[in-house]
């Protein structure tokens, strides 16, 4: 068992927005549970970076005994840490990136809390007041920069790949750096630290200040995906769907490396965005990348979306095998013409309120038994549609997976059941089998039982 500190106090770092004497009164006094839980929650996945566990139900019940208190100071609050994760400290003393990231999950649980559920100003019912629900959010943690004009480039792909795959993420890393662009992931392991580890070598040789690692999480996932050590934004979204949202509205465009279901959901959601038919003219990149060792993956990726989605899903994305460089060359020119497109149509740069998000894609889906059941996962509706089905497909498994309330379902219920047309069926089965074999679905050691069921 990882060794822990019995008790430490922690004060703020600059990331943390100045509270309100009544936000004060609510942490000290502890008036929300569910602030409190969702705060200890991404607390202590904060301070436990870089374990090897992504069962969340086993991390909190590893630290069970792990708790925040808060101390009212003149100048705000600070935290009392029980029990905490000794890798979070070094000498008796906190690591500072831990420390400021630590203070970024305060203030964003205390904004989505305060602003965006508890208050009228959103209507999340609502398309667009969830779109400017992500946006103030962002906002909030100072994401969004009016003026600055340096490509963000979102990377996928698996917290759990082969040392080679991690290298190659790392030198596409590098080579989006020596062009001068930043960097956001899920903040997690794996393809999501390779590529910010990559351009911090980058940005150094092309004497880049501006270097941006930018980790976008939710509650649910991060005790399963620590943020990494090279992130120095991190942002805190209520959910899975805005989380998704926030980085197609920030990014300027993606590249996907190899990875699980977690992967396989992401793409299938930027296809569902991208093959509505109000997005059909908007430019963004979207590039499926891997050394040659892992070719095979993306054959399978494509091979999958050809028999459900289609030759025209196929068209909204190139796949680059083995060349770092043409990976970086092939996204910054896709990301200059996203550039071009904004400013002749007079969007914003760092936020793109063009692209149109369906409903689909924005409503958070809980992934039930009955939920996942219900899935239409049939060849007779629009494309985009059949898209956004089958990413809350792959959300739920991610779900059984790894998060504290899929696993308890599955535990106390069995696998969910996927049920739809043979087309859909038969080529999901392959794919999911493929994640198996490849040991795509979990961190750790034993055999994967898995959380699902497709019926046929």
């Amino acid at each position: 068992m990882t060794s822990k500190i019995t008790s430490v106090t922690v004060s703020p770092e600059a990331s943390l927005e100045l509270l309100s004497p009544s936000e004060v009164d609510q942490l000290v006094k502890q008036t929300d549970p569910m602030l409190f839980r969702i705060f200890r929650r991404c607390a202590l996945a904060v301070l436990n970076a870089g374990n090897t566990n992504d069962n969340t139900a086993e991390i909190l019940e590893q630290f069970a005994d792990f708790d925040i208190r808060f101390v009212r100071q003149s100048r705000g609050i600070k935290l009392q840490l029980l029990n905490p994760p000794a890798s979070a400290f070094v000498d008796g003393r906190m690591i500072r990136g831990i420390r400021e990231q630590l203070f970024s999950v305060l203030r964003d649980v205390v904004y989505v809390t305060n602003e965006i559920r508890n208050s009228n100003r959103f209507n999340l019912a609502n398309k667009k007041g969830i779109t400017d629900a992500v946006f103030h959010i962002l906002r909030n943690a100072n994401i969004l920069r009016k003026g600055e004009t340096t490509p963000l480039i979102v990377c996928w792909g698996g917290h759990s790949i082969s040392r080679e795959e991690y290298e190659f993420t790392k030198h596409v890393g590098y080579e989006l750096g020596l062009r001068d662009m930043n960097i956001i992931t899920g903040c997690g392991p794996g393809a999501m630290k390779g590529p910010m580890k990559g351009a911090t070598i980058g940005h150094s040789k092309q004497h880049q200040y501006n270097r941006r690692y930018i980790g976008i999480t939710e509650p649910g996932i991060i005790a399963a995906e620590s943020p990494n050590p090279i992130v120095n934004e991190l942002v805190i979204m209520p959910d899975i769907e805005k989380r998704l949202e926030a980085f197609v509205r920030t990014g300027h465009g993606i590249i996907v490396f190899p990875g699980g279901v977690g992967t396989a959901e992401e793409i299938l959601y930027i296809l569902g965005v991208l093959l509505h038919p109000s997005n059909a003219r908007i430019p963004f990149p979207l590039i499926f990348a891997a050394a040659e060792t892992s070719a095979s993956y993306f054959d399978t990726i494509n091979r999958f979306i050809r028999n459900t989605l289609g030759e025209k899903a196929q068209s909204r994305y190139q796949i680059v095998i083995g060349d770092t460089a043409e990976v970086a060359r092939t996204v910054k020119t896709g990301a200059d013409e996203v550039f071009h497109f904004r400013r002749k149509h007079k969007d914003a740069f760092y936020y793109n309120w063009k692209l149109n998000i369906p409903g689909d894609l924005q409503y958070p889906f809980e992934p039930t038994h009955e939920s996942m059941g219900k899935l239409n996962l049939k060849k007779d509706q629009p494309i985009h549609q059949l898209a956004a089905n089958l990413r809350r497909a792959f959300s739920g498994i991610v779900a059984g997976n790894v998060k504290e309330h899929g696993i308890r379902l599955i535990k106390e219920k069995g696998p969910f059941e996927l049920h739809g047309d043979p087309e859909i069926m038969e080529p999901l089965d392959e794919l999911l089998r493929t994640f198996v074999e490849q040991n795509r679905m979990k961190i750790g050691e034993g055999k994967y039982q898995p959380c699902y069921r497709v019926v046929r």
